[in-house]
């Protein structure tokens, strides 16, 4: 298993939740431009909701050098490949800005963090964190990603970078570049060629042959199954 198959697994059995990032931006333009759509449209906010998302969005919370430890950590966590962006891409260190903001909880942990990681750093390499180079970044971070292989006096330094690698993926993942890395293509309603083979073979079960001509036939797809009343299926 790859890094980023990996990464994938572990969005799916430890991360929660996440706001869909816009990854669209203005740019200029010669052609005349169409008139912007209102901000409420498909917004899904109530007017009081609306208001305070944009003043967050005015506002600042980290300064430049944590915003640009923030964009290091993200880029290290989860890079571009050859066939698709990564967090950055994704816009990822907003998203962590924003939700600093909209969770007040995280603003501790996070800024605590970036300070500890440049403390380390400075320890390690007598330099912060985003003037290492990126073998000695990756020395640093070997120390905080394993937890269970942590030593003790690292512990600020893995909690930190747990809730980093949970954020970073959050982020991506709630994105239309991480829903295509992801391969979700959402419900295809009406067809349905039931459990895979393989599936079922590991899990020692097969389908029962008249089932299968019943409820597995994508020509009758659309047909409406007729049940007796003790709700067997006739047809």
């Amino acid at each position: 298993m790859d890094r980023r198959k990996s990464l994938k697994s572990l969005l799916a059995g430890t991360v929660t939740g996440g706001i869909l990032l816009n990854g669209c931006s203005p740019q200029e333009s010669d052609k005349e431009q169409p008139e912007p759509q209102s901000s409420t449209e498909g917004y899904g906010r109530l007017p009081h909701e609306m208001e305070r998302d944009e003043r967050l969005h005015s506002e600042q919370f980290f300064n430049d050098h944590e915003m640009e430890t923030i964009a290091a950590l993200c880029d290290l966590i989860l890079p571009p490949t050859a066939n698709i962006g990564g967090a950055l891409d994704a816009g990822v260190p907003e998203f962590i800005e924003f939700i600093a903001k909209d969770l007040v909880s995280n603003q501790l942990p996070l800024r605590g963090g970036i300070m500890w990681l440049d403390h380390r750093a400075n320890k390690m390499f007598e330099n912060d964190f985003i003037q290492c180079s990126n073998e000695q970044q990756h020395t640093l971070l070997d120390e905080i990603a394993y937890p269970k292989k942590a030593k003790p006096e690292v512990e600020q330094g893995v909690r930190f970078f747990t809730l980093m690698r949970n954020l970073t993926l959050t982020g991506y993942y709630t994105t239309k570049i991480g829903i295509e890395d992801l391969g979700y293509k959402g419900n295809t309603p009406n067809v349905w060629d039931g459990v895979p083979e393989d599936v079922l073979s590991d899990l020692g079960m097969r389908y029962d042959e008249d089932w299968v001509a019943k409820c597995i036939d994508q020509d009758t797809r659309n047909d409406i199954a007729d049940w007796d009343e003790e709700g067997n299926l006739l047809n």
